[in-house]
């Protein structure tokens, strides 16, 4: 199952200790060596007051639910300067939405307005990209899956291949429902011991 990165920002984050929540998710921070969401910047009334802070660690998070995100307590929540690493990738202030989409021949594809990630692993899974005025006619949006990716920097993703099969490739992923579909054809009971039975 993948969701949209909409349903991030404004999230509520839910501690167990306090059994309510302190706060709600204002931005996300991404690593973009592999595309992965690694922390949360959370705003609320005890965050960031010198006692709490107001970065929350992925690993910190127990379950991401409807409800909103579930930590322990909000002393889960960090500052800067206390874990290096991630110190060191909220300093690349790296943004996914807004970065230009190119092919490596540097044709334009688009913009990046939104992406999909995987709640189990946090991995970016794929950028949905408002496509240019021009080409906006016949395709208003384009898919981007993360496999199709060469390069990423501080303005552009370059992807490996041209529009068309980019396009291609996007019809041909396969839809995997998160659900069971009753009436769905399946292997039913009524096999040959069954009409033993009936005789």
């Amino acid at each position: 199952m993948i969701l949209n990165s909409s349903r991030l920002i404004g999230c509520p984050v839910l501690s167990l200790h306090l059994g309510g929540p302190i706060g709600k998710i204002v931005r996300e921070v991404v690593d973009p060596n592999n595309l992965q969401i690694i922390a949360f910047e959370v705003e609320g009334p005890q965050t960031g007051d010198g006692e709490h802070g107001n970065i929350l660690d992925i690993r910190s998070v127990r379950e991401f639910s409807n409800i909103g995100m579930i930590i322990d307590s909000i002393d889960d929540l960090v500052s800067e300067g206390d874990i290096i690493k991630l110190d060191e990738i909220m300093a690349l202030n790296f943004a996914v939405v807004g970065l230009n989409v190119k092919t490596k021949k540097g044709s334009k594809l688009g913009k990046v307005i939104d992406y999909t990630f995987d709640p189990n692993t946090m991995m970016i899974m794929q950028f949905i990209v408002k496509r240019p005025l021009m080409k906006s006619f016949i395709d208003p949006e384009l898919i981007v899956g993360r496999s199709e990716i060469k390069e990423i920097n501080d303005y552009e993703i370059i992807v490996k291949s041209e529009e068309n099969e980019i396009k291609k490739s996007a019809k041909k992923q396969d839809f995997v429902p998160n659900f069971v579909n009753p009436f769905r054809e399946g292997k039913l009971a009524t096999n040959e011991a069954t009409l033993e039975e009936d005789e």
